[in-house]
């Protein structure tokens, strides 16, 4: 499509204000580490929380929503709806202990919790694995589908629209990183965020009344559903077709095995960048960053609440508008795109793509400022150069996020699709997240507990995947059979099991840490006493903490009230007002309980 100068305008203007953005918060970030990586530790829930949401809004989100629910119907989405457990367990049960640390990266946590060479070899392993080979891995297939975005949009060829994207606006991101630190990252988070939100609600305003309007919509959807036959499920139901037995497959639903697997499994199990169990990665970041542990909490359950419940929406009908639109695509994500360009006024082409690039380049943004943490702080500063001066580490540290950026933009050259580089990092986190959880509420967690669940997870999922390892045994390429959603479940049961297996049998077998090394962490992180009866003799006098059935009681009231507030807004999307009201309800209540169960004034600890 042809771009006006008032297109170019738009584009421009965008680049200019993150650009001064950057420039603004350059002395300010520049003072030492801890201003540049965690904003000085300064920083107001809101603020932190959006930047949180931000990040995850990536250029790809809106895609990859399409392809599920053109495929699996709304319900689709419990394959990221089902992380919220997680992401709750965080605000309540997790948040005040990271803030309570007082570190830069979680990745310091394994010399902060263990000791000795396991606890180091942890540290400078998780720093290279997660802040190169991981963070690269996502970068990549974040550049993959803000590729098939400017192909589309502007009708050039997926060579050029990679050529745009690692060599202007990868690199332009790095620029504005590199200078302002996280305090740039947050306020161009903030800047991004607002105009994501408008762009993506904007394309799903005109793309329903393209169809007519919300009634013209799911007439249309029950058109096809009727058309389809008894092989289709409602389009718009926000569980899976139960009626259809527990392995069951049929169009525009999800497999019920696959549902409760997700439910019931994936949100603990699952290592995955934003929702890790027990929080971590920048999650953890922008905890850090807070002014203190109120701010810390507030942040995480503002987070969730935007995640899952108010931003999914505008992506939901758009798809919805797409499945009667563009029936039959190859490619199901493209559908958003023929949307977005076909359907909108050509007047917004460009603020539209300003959209998009503030969704691809605040995820960079926060990939980059996080990778460089690791790399700087956790390997660099730890492992070769021990005691230089901060203005050091802080030219490091903008030289480790221009290496980000080469690095990056070479594994989007060689990834195959936006699913490659998702499917990867989602299949190798299997499993782990039962030792993240419990590494916070029970001392007999070590180091080796950490690194053989790594290893087991990586092991076995290498082992489920061998072609040729099962053609030798069982004559088949694969161990399960059946769609790729229910042999993702399989998959996940069997990785998980084994993985937890292993690091259990670890934990038990091997010794436990020095009681210096866990009394020193018990003091400083004060957890739940239940699970460090032994540890909180040694420590003699401290302060016991006994929350925990108090904020198990939250985290439950806290993941009802997020599901409510997401179906409450999707029953008033489809028409059905009565279970709309209900579940207004539902989330009013549970906000009121929440409020009377967190903590008081004199309970918070302040930075």
């Amino acid at each position: 499509m042809h771009l006006t100068l008032a297109d170019w305008t738009a584009i421009v203007g965008y680049l200019l204000i993150t650009l001064v953005l950057g420039l603004y918060f350059r002395r300010r970030s520049g003072q030492s580490t801890e201003d540049y990586f965690v904003s000085g530790r300064n920083v107001s829930w809101w603020l932190a929380g959006t930047s949180m949401v931000a990040t995850t809004f990536a250029a790809d989100t809106p895609l990859v929503v399409t392809g599920l629910v053109y495929i699996n119907g709304v319900a689709g989405n419990w394959l990221w709806w089902s992380f919220l457990p997680s992401g709750m367990m965080t605000v309540f049960l997790f948040a005040r202990l990271w803030r309570r640390s007082g570190l830069i990266t979680d990745v310091q946590f394994a010399e902060m919790r263990y000791s000795g060479k396991p606890a180091a070899f942890l540290r400078g392993f998780r720093a290279v694995y997660l802040g190169l080979l991981m963070n690269c891995l996502i970068l990549g297939w974040v550049t993959k589908a803000m590729v098939n975005i400017i192909s589309t949009a502007m009708g050039v060829s997926d060579a050029k629209a990679l050529a745009i994207c690692v060599f202007f606006l990868m690199p332009f991101t790095g620029i504005y990183v590199s200078l302002g630190g996280l305090w740039g990252v947050l306020w161009t988070d903030l800047f991004q965020f607002v105009l994501k939100m408008a762009i993506v609600i904007s394309v799903a305003w005109y793309g329903v009344h393209a169809v007519g309007g919300m009634p013209q919509l799911l007439a249309a959807l029950a058109a096809r559903r009727a058309a389809a036959g008894a092989g289709a499920s409602d389009i718009t139901a926000l569980l899976p077709d139960f009626s259809r037995g527990f392995s069951s497959e049929a169009l525009w639903t999800l497999p019920v095995i696959t549902f409760v697997v997700h439910l019931a499994v994936q949100w603990w199990a699952f290592w995955y960048p934003g929702a890790e169990p027990g929080g971590g990665g920048y999650i953890a970041q922008r905890i850090f960053s807070a002014k203190d542990e109120r701010n810390g909490l507030l942040s995480v359950l503002w987070f969730n609440l935007a995640h899952y419940a108010l931003r999914p929406w505008p992506w939901i009908l758009t798809a919805l508008v797409a499945v009667v639109l563009y029936p039959g695509l190859a490619q199901p994500e493209r559908g958003y795109m023929l949307v977005a360009t076909r359907q909108t006024p050509h007047a917004l082409l460009g603020i539209l793509l300003a959209g998009f690039m503030a969704a691809f380049m605040s995820t960079v943004a926060t990939q980059l400022n996080w990778g460089s943490s690791y790399l700087v702080e956790d390997f660099y500063r730890r492992f070769l150069k021990k005691n230089a001066s901060e203005a050091h580490y802080v030219n490091v540290s903008r030289l480790a996020t221009v290496f980000l950026v080469i690095a990056a933009a070479l594994v989007a050259l060689q990834l195959g699709s936006v699913g490659a580089g998702w499917k990867i990092v989602l299949e190798l986190g299997a499993g782990t997240g039962g030792v993240y959880l419990l590494r916070w509420y029970w001392w007999r967690v070590n180091a080796w507990s950490e690194i053989s669940a790594m290893t087991a997870a990586l092991a076995t999922t290498l082992a489920l995947h061998s072609s040729w390892l099962w053609t030798a045994l069982t004559g088949r390429a694969q161990p399960f059979s059946g769609s790729d959603p229910v042999i993702f479940a399989k998959t996940t049961l069997c990785t998980t099991g084994v993985t937890t297996l292993v690091w259990i049998g670890v934990t038990l077998l091997t010794p436990a840490e020095p009681g210096d090394t866990l009394v020193k962490f018990y003091r400083k992180v004060r957890p739940q006493i239940t699970g460090w009866q032994p540890v909180a003799k040694l420590a003699g006098d401290e302060p016991v903490t006994r929350d925990l059935g108090r904020n198990l009681l939250s985290w439950l009231l806290g993941c009802i009230l997020i599901y409510a507030a997401l179906f409450c807004i999707g029953e008033f999307c489809f028409g059905r007002y009565r279970a709309g009201f209900v579940l207004a309800i539902v989330t009013a209540m549970c906000a009121l309980a929440i409020s009377r169960l967190m903590p008081r004034p004199v309970e918070w600890q302040s930075r």
